[in-house]
């Protein structure tokens, strides 16, 4: 599995119901929206995505769309430890509304999530294998529970050792579900589509639903451009690259640039 999220969803009712509507994002709402929930921020329109593909945008990068009753931001600031720990005006945002978060990162199996109904918080989870349940508020969904029953155990395998000569008994995976797999759960119940597996009826083709991009920076940092440059400048500085060999006896021998 490899999927990535940092997505934030404002919504008036149910989520998969307002994405199977017909609609096309609003480009000037979806800019004035920005505005509101990334104040004293700059923004750069730039080339958009689909929620199938800008789910995890470049750094930088943020992805959105306003459609009839439904906000939807993607942007990797999200992506908390503590989905309860949200900034607070992002949060004040979902007054009246439904506000989901949800939050993956498959490098370190990490996943997170979190509702919100009217600005209140009804359930927040978070948890990797390194770090064990990390937050964990409120009463678990029904699309949770036969992970904690014990019904979706972690089916693992371990990345083979070729140093090792003897098969050794792998330790167990420290969690008792794959937190990707409750992570794709999520986003079905949750938003109405998935990124990996196998897709079931009544999944929402998340390729067709549009998302305007921007490119976003502090109004007192320096611009693309000045950034491009800057970064121009330290790769210059670095001088030519240098090729090292390692000997058997850990040592390091240099060798003239190719």
């Amino acid at each position: 599995m490899g999927a990535k999220t940092g997505l934030l969803v404002y919504a008036d009712a149910d989520v998969p119901g307002l994405l199977r509507q017909v609609g096309v994002a609003n480009p000037e709402r979806t800019s004035a929206l920005l505005r509101r929930l990334y104040p004293g921020r700059e923004f750069e329109e730039g080339t958009g995505s689909s929620l199938q593909d800008g789910v995890y945008p470049p750094d930088g990068t943020v992805y959105a769309a306003c459609r009839p009753g439904l906000e939807i931001v993607c942007d990797r600031e999200v992506m908390i430890d503590f989905p309860s720990q949200l900034p607070e005006h992002l949060v004040a945002a979902s007054t009246g509304r439904r506000l989901v978060l949800h939050a993956m990162h498959s490098v370190v199996d990490w996943f997170a999530f979190a509702v919100w109904e009217d600005g209140h918080l009804v359930r927040s989870l978070s948890l990797s294998p390194d770090d064990g349940i990390i937050e964990n508020i409120g009463e678990p969904f029904t699309f949770e529970l036969p992970y904690w029953a014990g019904n979706r155990p972690a089916d693992v395998i371990p990345w083979p050792d070729e140093e090792e000569e003897e098969e050794e008994e792998e330790e167990p995976y420290p969690l008792p579900f794959h937190p990707l797999e409750l992570g794709e759960d999520a986003l079905r119940a949750l938003c109405g589509f998935t990124l990996e597996g196998r897709s079931e009826p009544g999944d929402i083709d998340a390729g067709a639903v549009e998302l305007h991009g921007f490119r976003v920076r502090d109004a007192c940092g320096p611009s693309p451009a000045k950034q491009e440059a800057e970064l121009r400048r330290a790769v210059e500085a670095m001088g030519p690259p240098r090729f090292y060999t390692m000997n058997p006896d850990g040592s390091l021998t240099k060798h003239d640039n190719p």
